[in-house]
């Protein structure tokens, strides 16, 4: 199953030097039953980027969560794991991974460009407040995910890390 695995610049770092990481609570987001039943219209594509996004939210917790020194952009994992246990319990498009990522697993990596840095900042710090029903909060969270995640190769990925 293709799972998108929220992840932050430092992770990626991580994942890079060791060949595998281990996701926080082993939380991934995918195109399961329950998404697809949510969505009464929508491709696989479409399902795709809406578990894309569930990811990139996640990310940009794990990044307000973080502390000292943070990239301000969010990445994403796209891997194809076998064992993931469906968790519509939590949210339609939330799986649960039996282990670590490994690098062999790791179809693409998803990445903010430069110009997205300072609306993360901004919404890492209200991310919260937004998910509790702040109006402003939720505007500032919507100007970051209007940036749209670039793609890499899994060969692209030490190159991209050298460059931030």
């Amino acid at each position: 199953m293709r799972v998108y695995v929220p992840a932050t610049v430092e992770i990626l770092q991580r994942l890079v030097a060791d060949q595998e990481f281990d996701p926080m609570s082993r939380t991934a987001f995918a195109v399961t039953p329950a998404l697809r039943e949510a969505y009464a219209a929508g491709d696989d594509d479409e399902l795709a980027e809406v578990a894309m996004g569930e990811a990139a939210r996640a990310s940009l917790r794990l990044i307000a969560g973080t502390e000292g020194d943070v990239t301000f952009r969010r990445a994403v994992v796209a891997a194809d794991v076998d064992d993931v246990k469906l968790r519509p319990d939590l949210d339609d498009a939330v799986v649960r991974l039996a282990g670590p990522v490994t690098m062999a697993q790791v179809a693409s990596v998803h990445v903010d460009l430069a110009q997205a840095e300072p609306d993360i900042e901004r919404a890492a710090g209200i991310v919260d407040a937004a998910d509790l029903g702040d109006a402003d909060a939720e505007f500032t969270l919507g100007d970051a995910e209007d940036h749209e995640l670039a793609w890499y190769a899994v060969q692209e990925l030490p190159f991209l890390l050298d460059l931030l």
